[in-house]
């Protein structure tokens, strides 16, 4: 058995810290733009950024929001989901994509996810949408596909599907945008599309912050409305229920600030993912590649058996590991009573047990590509 490591120095996970460093100038100069002019809500960088995202995502409109929770959430609402509608999401995923759907008083319908990609399954989507409408508890009303590490979905297979049983397609790209599909854009390869600005996405801000994006001139209206409070033409003109949920404009400044190294950092975290795809060939399973497909590169997740044992050897080594996801959303507590127990969906479920994301950004050297992809190998070799 092979001698564990001692801790020399620790390395960071995602090194914020650097990029501040990186675009120090940049990020402190619009910071200071709003601080002299004072507009903090709703200020005139908030439209600048919507008008630069809408056209790099290929979009016609965007809609900046305070977080990608509630972009999830006003997208259904928009289209009136609620009581006694089924919205089809896949159980690998983070809380938000559920939570929205139940806040809105409908149900989460959990489906299995295809076990390179981890995105949703069209073929066993197919099959729950068959099953709920046979049930006939339920109306089929939408599905929310999620564009897991940086990877689209298959649209194409979704949409199909979407116009065989009339459902809305929404698409979360928090953890995609930057990435491409054909000669699309995360950002305009669903009908509407919703992104996160947390501050660990490819594009984040130093807080929270979301948007969503669209085409529909009617949809556009109705998002602008409901992030303010549901106003119509006046400030105090209520028509519909809304949220508090404009996007800050220092958040937006901050991410106007970060915009124009998007590209460079997605390039660098593509090279970073050849690296280490060279480095781990053979010890574990590397994130698969997509014909025609640029992925965001928002992590870098391996799957192995030893998931555990790996992580435990890393972390005495001072290498830290993340686990997207441990439990998949039809096994959590809070919404089991909506999915069909252990040994349901199968993949989503054997994945949680051997997903583990390595330490990845943008700015990170060779020699520290090197140790890591090192201590991986040993640690899967090990005894």
């Amino acid at each position: 058995m092979s001698r564990t490591v001692p801790v020399t120095d620790s390395i960071p996970f995602m090194d914020l810290k650097a990029q501040y460093a990186r675009l120090k100038p940049e990020i402190d100069a619009a910071i200071a733009r709003v601080l002299a002019h004072g507009q903090f809500i709703l200020g005139p960088e908030v439209k600048e950024l919507e008008s630069k995202l809408a056209e790099r995502a290929g979009a016609a409109h965007c809609i900046g929001v305070a977080n990608g929770t509630d972009a999830l959430t006003i997208a259904l609402m928009a289209e009136g989901v609620g009581s006694g509608d089924a919205v089809f999401v896949p159980s690998f995923t983070f809380t938000a994509t559920a939570e929205a759907v139940l806040i809105l008083g409908a149900a989460p319908v959990f489906c299995d996810v295809d076990p390179k990609t981890c995105n949703l399954d069209p073929v066993d989507l197919a099959r729950r949408i068959e099953a709920v409408r046979a049930a006939g508890r339920l109306r089929p009303r939408a599905i929310i596909a999620v564009d897991l590490f940086g990877f689209p979905a298959d649209y194409a297979a979704l949409e199909a599907l979407a116009g065989k049983h009339a459902l809305f397609v929404l698409a979360d790209a928090a953890q995609s945008f930057g990435a491409r599909s054909g000669n699309k854009r995360a950002g305009a390869l669903a009908p509407v599309t919703t992104t996160s600005f947390f501050p660990a996405k490819p594009l984040g801000c130093y807080g929270d912050g979301g948007a969503l994006l669209t085409d529909d001139p009617a949809r556009a209206a109705l998002y602008r409305s409901m992030r303010a409070h549901g106003t119509g033409g006046a400030k105090y003109d209520i028509v519909r229920l809304g949220f508090n949920s404009r996007l800050d404009t220092l958040q937006a400044a901050i991410l106007l600030a970060k915009l124009p190294a998007l590209d460079g950092e997605i390039a660098a975290r593509a090279r970073l993912a050849d690296r280490y795809d060279r480095l781990l060939a053979g010890a574990v399973e590397t994130p698969p590649r997509q014909p025609d497909t640029a992925s965001a590169w928002a992590q870098y997740t391996i799957q192995t058996k030893r998931r555990d044992h790996v992580a435990a050897t890393l972390k005495a080594q001072g290498i830290p590991t993340a686990i997207y996801y441990p439990k998949p959303m039809h096994l959590q507590p809070a919404y089991e009573s909506y999915g069909e127990g252990p040994g349901s969906l199968a993949i989503s479920e054997a994945l949680a047990c051997r997903v583990l994301s390595l330490p990845f950004h943008a700015d990170m050297d060779e020699a520290t590509a090197l140790r890591v992809a090192g201590a991986v190998r040993a640690a899967v070799a090990d005894g």
